[in-house]
């Protein structure tokens, strides 16, 4: 008994296709096949490359505006020096989703070293003892009475300090209603690196209550950090925190206060979607001009198939999965290249930004990040552009008519 073929199994416009795939009988078909598989490829590598960025820039911010300010914070609105319930971050801590609740102080003042003295104007943190979000270790009061501060890396650069050394503090506080400046010496006990600009550059962290001293409060200063299990719950959980803190608190979530910030960066991602698309839009018409040179050169065989009996549909259909193979070959391939370089970008940090450009951009380095979905939406937009683009040369297909394309030398 004769062995069936594998390709005997298949629907005939599929053995077709494959078989024109593999011709290699039309030199200027090859070059021209080559050269609209390139082109796709290099259309799709441009928008995962840039898609990777955009998405590891977004997320990036996200996780480092997050560890700085916690994902939902409460600020009082009573009277300087008010004292906070003692049961009240317990009850925070019960809340559905909320993984960890901090008291942190903040104030501002200016840091002055012995080899700068004009100084640099600081945001201090106020941090509880224990593992601080930012800067790892929270800092206390030395063995010689100088209390301890961990400052951003690129701020310790600015002031030319290394751990051990000492620097002065010019805090600016309130003393019943009246502005007051308050002094202090503090030991540098480390640096803190977190890739956010910002916080690199101007944030000085500091034990709670040294910060409550120099702002002239008690209490009244400290904000609730509350940190929650998933990031996108953010505003479900604020409400709650709301509805639990009453009028007394003023509470927020980081989406809140940064909508328009990444408002901006997802419009700007759409658009650069579709302007990237542009170029796998115009490679689709070599694509084209791919099925047009194949339509030329297979005309007699269109005939011998229509003679044979072969509809129109089905002889449309081989044009048509001749042009999105060649589309989906070259969409797989910009995928795997564009991850591969996406990749090796991130990995090696290939892509760096000087202090004062990181100011602007709050990353010192970019990130890349390669999410499915954005595959997804780029091979989906890559294979239907190239389906629409083999229209134009299968209707020529189905017009002609099998004496017409036996008769075609």
């Amino acid at each position: 008994m004769p062995r069936i073929s594998p390709r005997a199994r298949l629907p005939l416009p599929l053995v077709v296709a494959w078989r024109y795939l593999r011709g290699r009988r039309s030199r200027l078909l090859q070059r021209t096949a080559v050269a609209a598989l390139l082109s796709i490829a290099l259309g799709v590598m441009a928008m995962v490359i840039a898609m990777a960025l955009m998405t590891g820039y977004r997320e990036d911010l996200e996780r480092k505006l997050i560890a700085g300010n916690a994902a939902v914070l409460a600020y009082p609105l009573g009277p300087p020096g008010k004292k906070v319930p003692p049961e009240l971050p317990a009850r925070l801590r019960r809340l559905p989703g909320v993984t960890a609740v901090g008291q942190v102080a903040y104030g501002q003042g200016t840091l002055i070293s012995s080899r700068r003295p004009e100084g640099e104007a600081v945001t201090l943190r106020g941090v509880p003892a224990g593992r601080d979000a930012l800067a790892g270790d929270a800092p206390g009061l030395g063995a010689d009475g100088v209390p301890r501060a961990i400052v951003g890396a690129e701020l310790a650069s600015r002031l030319a300090v290394r751990p051990g050394d000492v620097l002065r503090l010019v805090a600016l506080g309130f003393a019943r209603g009246a502005p007051r400046f308050r002094y202090e010496s503090l030991r540098v006990a480390g640096t803190f690196r977190t890739g956010f600009a910002e916080f690199d550059r101007n944030w000085v962290v500091l034990p709670r209550p040294l910060v409550e001293q120099l702002a002239g409060g008690s209490g009244g200063s400290t904000l609730f950090e509350i940190a929650i299990a998933d990031p996108s719950k953010a505003p479900e959980i604020a409400r709650r925190v709301e509805k639990l803190l009453g009028a007394d608190y003023l509470v927020t979530d980081w989406q809140r206060l940064n909508r328009e910030l990444f408002s901006a960066l997802r419009l700007q991602q759409l658009l650069l979607f579709f302007l990237l698309g542009l170029i796998v839009l115009v490679s689709t018409f070599n694509v084209a001009s791919t099925l047009m040179v194949l339509v030329r050169e297979r005309l007699r065989d269109v005939g011998v198939l229509a003679a044979l009996g072969m509809s129109r549909r089905r002889l449309a259909s081989v044009f048509i999965v001749y042009g999105g193979a060649l589309g989906l070959l070259g969409t797989l391939l910009g995928v795997a290249v564009g991850s591969l370089v996406a990749f090796i970008c991130d990995r090696f940090r290939l892509i760096r930004f000087d202090p004062e450009v990181a100011a602007i951009y709050f990353v010192s380095a970019v990130p890349f990040r390669v999410e499915a979905r954005d595959l997804l939406a780029i091979t989906v937009f890559s294979v239907a552009f190239t389906l629409l683009s083999c229209l134009l040369p299968t209707v020529r297909v189905v017009r002609v008519r099998a004496s017409d394309a036996l008769r075609y030398e």
